[in-house]
């Protein structure tokens, strides 16, 4: 029999969501705690900036029970995804389990000796002291802004000058006849840079440490990216954990055709976004860097900075004065805004120091099974933390496989010699055999999200019927498929 468990989830964006509908779903009672005053994680309001969309396509960036409105684009912007969650809370009733504006201060082992955790969480003025015997934590990569203090900062704020982090780039007025200078290389930077040309900025700059390599919604004008970079068969171009000899044989072999395969991608992208003529052609080969930071092409960034409307310049801030921002290379660049896309800090601050040891090593790496779950924090487990280009698939596929290891109900629940194992492989692939994929503390399954869903599918113990092979290779993944796959796991509910 199965013991209800009351299970604490923290976090009510996309894997917040995930994570209480599977445990809700086998019967556990199930409180959400949300330190925002709404649902939607980086996708609430106030998080988000003008024009901001999805870098997924809609049948990709969503749930395996439930597709996006046939009336959204193939790129859905911010409030139509933040739509898309809050239905999809609501029809779950997901929306009664939610303790919003609440923030948990602090984690430790049950003093009782039963299974689970002791949070300190604090709603407004009042704190409490709560016992739950799982914890999910969803509190995903985008959690707390990165910050950045610099000389010269009151200088600059004295002068009329505004310091911000992308994510509080709610208002487009405020770039209206100023000089805006964006810091930061990712699709938040570009987004900002071209929202700030088209909202009447004076003048627009963006710094950057150097140029990356960035995919177009539609490759050659023709192609959606979904079927090049979300497919099988490119997959397999990259050599993957685990693999024998025979397999590393034919990698090997393939060599030529896939160095072939790329430098055809790469002058692709180099005529149809113009980067010679930006100045922003990348020096690391498209491959080597193929991880969750790939970022998309904003829709007329690379005409922008060709014709001028946008300044694109390499390095980064060194400090401020009046009025202006100087760069590490001595560039002096006018600026009234400073809008920092400097991403996120990445780690669960309310772990105890010596918890945080058990999860992640000195150089940053994750401790974390399938992305999910560390042998040394039993009682708990990650959603989100197994980021991807299909990112809502992922944290689905995550919570179905988490809420069955809480339960012991998994096809193949590993043993902690297993995990344990399995981590240390994994963590060797990130560090010396694929470098690439130890860029967010190794928290990025891509370019292997198709693996990745078959050990996912293959441990909860669902079949996993195959296409046609030419299809299987060339079809990018299909979340109702997934549902499908799902749906053929042994069922079981807590009582």
């Amino acid at each position: 029999m199965i013991t209800r468990k009351n299970v604490c989830v923290i976090g009510a964006g996309v894997s917040g969501l995930a994570a209480a509908k599977a445990f809700t779903a086998h019967g556990h009672n199930v409180t959400i705690v949300e330190r925002s005053a709404n649902l939607g994680g980086v996708w609430e309001p106030a998080r988000s900036y003008p024009d901001v969309q999805t870098q997924s396509p809609k049948d990709l960036y969503r749930y395996t029970d439930k597709a996006m409105p046939d009336s959204y684009p193939e790129w859905p912007k911010g409030p139509q995804v933040y739509a898309y969650l809050a239905d999809y809370a609501q029809s779950h009733d997901l929306t009664r389990l939610m303790r919003l504006n609440t923030t948990v201060l602090s984690m430790q082992r049950r003093a009782d000796g039963k299974p689970g955790w002791t949070l300190d969480l604090k709603t407004g003025d009042q704190s409490s002291r709560e016992d739950f015997d799982f914890v999910a934590v969803c509190t995903g990569q985008f959690n707390e802004p990165q910050t950045l203090s610099l000389a010269g900062e009151d200088q600059f704020a004295a002068a009329g000058g505004t310091i911000l982090h992308s994510s509080k780039y709610n208002d487009p007025s405020i770039a209206k006849g100023r000089n805006v200078v964006v810091l930061g290389g990712s699709k938040s930077a570009t987004d900002i840079a071209v929202n700030a040309v088209r909202s009447g900025a004076r003048s627009v700059t963006i710094v950057f440490r150097e140029p990356v390599w960035r995919i177009p919604y539609f490759i050659g004008g023709l192609i959606n990216f979904k079927r090049i970079l979300y497919i099988r068969a490119q997959e397999q171009m990259f050599a993957s954990w685990g693999i024998g000899p025979l397999s590393r044989l034919a990698h090997q072999l393939a060599k030529p055709l896939v160095w072939a395969n790329w430098r055809g991608l790469e002058s692709l992208l180099k005529a149809q976004l113009k980067l010679a003529k930006c100045k922003m052609v990348p020096k690391e080969r498209i491959e080597d860097g193929v991880n969750c930071s790939v970022p998309i092409a904003t829709p007329d960034f690379f005409p922008m900075v060709a014709d001028g409307r946008i300044k694109a310049v390499i390095g980064t801030f060194d400090h401020y004065e009046s009025n202006t921002i100087v760069a590490s290379s001595g560039a002096r660049i006018p600026a009234d805004v400073a809008v920092l896309a400097i991403g996120y800090k990445l780690g669960v601050p309310f772990l105890s120091e010596a918890d945080r040891a058990k999860l992640v090593d000195p150089d940053g790496q994750y401790r974390l099974y399938r992305l999910i779950a560390n042998p040394d924090l039993p009682d708990m487990g990650f959603v989100g933390f197994n980021s991807s280009f299909c990112t809502v698939l992922c944290a689905d596929m995550a919570a179905h496989w988490l809420v069955r290891y809480a339960d012991k109900q998994l096809a193949h629940q590993p043993s902690e010699r297993e995990m344990r194992d399995n981590i240390e492989l994994m963590l060797h692939f990130k560090r010396v055999e694929r470098p690439a994929a130890a860029v967010y503390g190794g928290l990025c399954v891509a370019p292997y999200h198709f693996k990745h869903f078959d050990e996912l599918l293959a441990d909860i113990g669902a079949t996993r019927r195959k296409r046609h092979p030419v299809a299987e290779m060339f079809t990018p993944p299909d979340a109702d498929a997934y549902g499908r796959f799902l749906a053929s796991a042994p069922t079981y509910q807590a009582n």
